[in-house]
């Protein structure tokens, strides 16, 4: 990465400081992105305790990947990546679990949270004059509920982070026609849900 994009870039330049043994600089990177993290796994779990710890094992991977930190990306793009992994593991749980025939740990009222807020931003992939009708709201829910995990995180990502394709690519170990393909299913899928909403809007 250039030296100018890296001093651009208060994240990438933190994370400098703390391969070089900076404490001072990781506790200045968890307090920049701590409410950020929080906020990516809240929408994508549902529950705010989870998204806790799920962002705590991403500061701890952070850390102990600290030696061998290249700033050949933005450190957004790194710090998503990581995140996708943790979400990837947590997913990966979740099925072994089912398979032993042990129920998932989050309550359905905390997964409605997660979705009811989801579904705001989510709205905005939709028609704006249908982004204020709160009557929608539980129709986009079911939506995004109905989305795959790898189509969720693209929309996060892309919704939330405000990530482009390529950082999207890059954190979710994909190609770009692929997080674009992720992202038109996802959209379609709202839209179709939508549908009768749309075709009401147009008499």
């Amino acid at each position: 990465m250039p030296r100018s994009t890296v001093a651009s870039d208060p994240s990438t330049a933190l994370m400098l400081r703390v391969r070089d043994g900076d404490a001072e600089a990781f506790a200045e990177l968890v307090v920049l992105w701590r409410d950020r993290l929080v906020t990516l796994f809240l929408h994508h779990t549902g529950d705010y305790s989870t998204a806790e710890d799920l962002a705590q094992e991403v500061f701890l991977r952070v850390y102990r990947s600290r030696a061998t930190y290249q700033p050949t990306a933005k450190f957004t793009t790194w710090v998503h990546t990581i995140a996708n992994n943790v979400a990837s593991d947590l997913r990966q749980r979740a099925y072994r679990r089912l398979e032993r025939g042990v129920p998932a740990t989050t309550s359905a009222s905390s997964t409605a949270i997660g979705l009811d807020q989801l579904a705001v931003a989510a709205s905005g992939l939709l028609p704006a004059r249908l982004a204020d009708r709160t009557e929608l709201r539980a129709v986009v829910q079911d939506a995004i509920a109905g989305l795959n995990e790898r189509q969720r995180m693209a929309v996060l990502l892309a919704k939330f982070e405000q990530c482009s394709y390529e950082e999207i690519a890059a954190a979710m170990q994909l190609t770009v026609p692929a997080v674009k393909s992720l992202l038109f299913r996802a959209r379609d899928q709202l839209r179709e849900a939508l549908e009768p909403y749309l075709q009401e809007d147009d008499r």
